[in-house]
């Protein structure tokens, strides 16, 4: 069977280590086994490694630790993306400010993904968004359908 590619925004990363937040961080850590026992081919852009430069140290450097053990394949931004990510922000599903969000969603869909794993609920995890971005996403070409859902619903979390 084919294992599914899944996009980590940089949400992901940073809840493996959020300990005000210890139900998420249990749910992304047990979601990390999973990626550990060779279930899901991992991603991540340059966005995210733009991001994760952003965090103050001692944070960046357990950040980065935690991309180099698990390895993703950095996807290469190409025009496409970039076009996308222009749609998104016109539509005004991402508000202005929030661009780097366009992007996740763009860069993944660009490369064919089968979800995008965020616990970014506001811009990129609900229902609302979901639609709006397979919308444009349809309208400009790309018919597969991309997912956008969190840890908890690609991990055998139970509670």
């Amino acid at each position: 069977m084919r294992k599914l590619k899944l996009y980590l925004d940089t949400s992901v990363w940073n809840f493996f280590f959020a300990d005000d937040a210890p139900e998420k961080r249990d749910i992304t850590k047990i979601f990390f086994d999973s990626i550990q026992e060779g279930i899901y081919e991992i991603f991540i852009s340059e966005v995210v490694i733009r991001e994760i430069n952003d965090a103050p140290e001692p944070k960046r450097k357990a950040l980065f630790d935690l991309v180099n053990k698990y390895a993703p394949t950095e996807l290469e931004t190409t025009e496409e993306a970039d076009e996308l990510t222009e749609f998104y922000m016109e539509r005004g599903i991402i508000p202005k400010g929030k661009r780097a969000d366009a992007f996740h969603v763009a860069i993944a869909t660009a490369h064919e993904m089968d979800a995008i794993i965020t616990w970014n609920y506001q811009h990129l995890a609900n229902l609302r968004k979901s639609e709006l971005f397979n919308g444009v996403n349809l309208e400009k070409g790309y018919t597969k359908r991309l997912e956008i859902v969190t840890p908890m619903e690609v991990s055998r979390y139970e509670s």
